[in-house]
């Protein structure tokens, strides 16, 4: 099954995504940092695209982008080749320095944007590179500082930001600071960063009990939004790639093979693309791999990517792939039964 196409629809939201091969480090120290910064800001200036928020941590990093003269592809792919060869030069070394290609979720803006600005701020913290909300103000790699007026530049679009808390400046800031100060205790938010129908039913107990109940909804993986979004921008893009609904036929997306694996298997989705070796998390990565591979015609790199394993680690899945009755169950319940 080919991958699934960009949707790039001019003046669209989108949280893009990119992280290094492996997860290895990305920036090394504050001159990569600062040339990885300062490339972007000249980037956004020059293809007429705006930045809202921005994180950059040791091994990826976190954009809200709204599309604008250029495509956000052709900018990301200037932005990552050029840094890619800045990088290799100046730490000789040669490859790969990013994993695959970047991920872009085309958002809803009314329903997440504040969301979104909250969660990728936050990323530093969260991460434990930045210990306080303090420390965060004067960090130069998060677009945070600059919302908050400690630091200054001139490509990211902090007024539009701050509209949504006000129409004064210093009382726009301060509810924004409120807002971010709230968002600390929330940790990792599934229902912005899981697959498309894990972000659609928002959350994970949500597309639980929402799948215990027989009901379906319309999902994509390339999305964040309600089903009336997924199915707007559907047919702005002439239908193109859609994803069928969960208790729908033969076609599923990686994630929904994610999503459905972890409820089968009582496990977290997020723990299925994790490094564990749980024993249930392994099952259920076995089956994912058989069934992308052999059934639904996914390629092993595919496979590989999404789950974060190797591509020997799939095919030694798939090869030593045992079926069962719990296995034809899980077909069933599918509609993949053989």
């Amino acid at each position: 099954m080919p991958r699934q196409s960009r949707i790039e629809l001019p003046g669209s939201l989108h949280h893009v995504m990119a992280r290094g091969i492996d997860r290895q480090k990305i920036f090394y120290d504050e001159r990569d940092l600062f040339h990885f910064r300062d490339r972007f800001g000249d980037l956004i200036s020059q293809s007429g695209n705006r930045c809202f928020a921005w994180a950059l941590l040791t091994n990826h990093f976190h954009l809200l982008l709204k599309s604008g003269n250029e495509p956000l592809s052709r900018m990301m792919r200037r932005l990552r080749t050029g840094y890619a060869v800045y990088f290799n030069q100046r730490h000789k070394r040669s490859g790969h320095l990013f994993q695959n290609r970047f991920k872009s979720i085309l958002c809803q803006e009314d329903t997440y944007f504040l969301q979104l600005v909250r969660y990728i701020h936050l990323n530093p913290i969260r991460a434990g590179e930045i210990k306080t909300l303090q420390a965060l103000a004067k960090y130069p790699f998060t677009g945070h500082a600059y919302i908050v007026g400690d630091l200054k530049n001139e490509w990211q679009d902090t007024q539009y930001s701050l509209q949504w808390f006000g129409s004064d400046k210093q009382t726009s800031q301060a509810r924004y600071i409120e807002f971010i100060k709230d968002g600390l205790s929330e940790g990792k938010r599934e229902d912005l960063t899981g697959g498309g129908l894990l972000r659609t039913a928002g959350g994970w107990k949500n597309l639980q009990d929402l799948k215990m109940r027989g009901e379906s909804m319309l999902g994509d993986e390339r999305m964040l939004g309600d089903s009336d979004f997924v199915e707007e921008v559907w047919k702005n893009t002439h239908g193109k790639n859609n994803q069928a609904k969960i208790s729908d036929g033969k076609q599923y997306s990686l994630d929904q093979l994610v999503i459905n694996a972890s409820i089968h298997f009582k496990v977290e989705p997020s723990d299925v693309c994790s490094a564990s070796k749980n024993y249930q998390i392994q099952k259920a990565k076995s089956v994912i791999c058989y069934l992308a591979v052999r059934i639904l015609h996914y390629s092993g790199s595919e496979v590989a990517n999404h789950l974060n394993i190797s591509r020997s680690s799939v095919s030694r899945m798939v090869s030593g792939f045992q079926q069962n009755e719990s296995f034809q169950q899980f077909l069933r319940s599918l509609h993949l039964a053989e």
